[in-house]
């Protein structure tokens, strides 16, 4: 059975898209291809990173990527996770499928590093509900 590919998309690729992509990836990832990549890619934040390794997943590894990397792949799903990116990318040509999920950007979070930490965690298992969610429902 061939894997559906998935990319999540984000403004900046650095916190929801590439926890969902992580998530995505560690769950069912015997059933899907799982990438993300942004709009105008940044860094992945350490915050993100952080939050992922407290779930039990490592995206130490993950960089930023732009969404030109992905122009000419076949993509089943393409998901975007924030308002932004859907208003910047409302097509995207090589996808059979286009969703929008938006989550609250965690990056734009005031306080200290742990009050930080706990809004990437919060926004982290929101996108673990949806995922499973809509894996469940065969949304995607």
């Amino acid at each position: 059975m061939d894997k559906k590919k998935v990319l999540f998309i984000c403004t900046q690729n650095s916190a929801r898209s590439q926890m969902a992509e992580g998530l995505l990836r560690s769950l069912y990832g015997d059933r899907y291809e799982v990438f993300s990549a942004g709009t105008n890619p940044f860094r992945v934040n350490p915050f993100a990173i952080e939050a992922m390794k407290k779930a039990g997943i490592d995206i130490s590894s993950h960089r930023s990527k732009s969404i030109d990397e992905f122009v000419e792949m076949d993509i089943d799903y393409a998901v975007t996770v924030c308002d932004s990116a859907k208003e910047n990318c409302p097509y995207f040509p090589s996808a059979r499928v286009l969703l929008h999920k938006g989550f609250t950007d965690p990056a734009v979070t005031n306080g200290n590093d742990a009050e930080k930490l706990a809004v990437f965690e919060k926004v982290r298992d929101e996108i673990k509900t949806w995922i499973e969610a809509a894996v469940t429902t065969d949304l995607i």
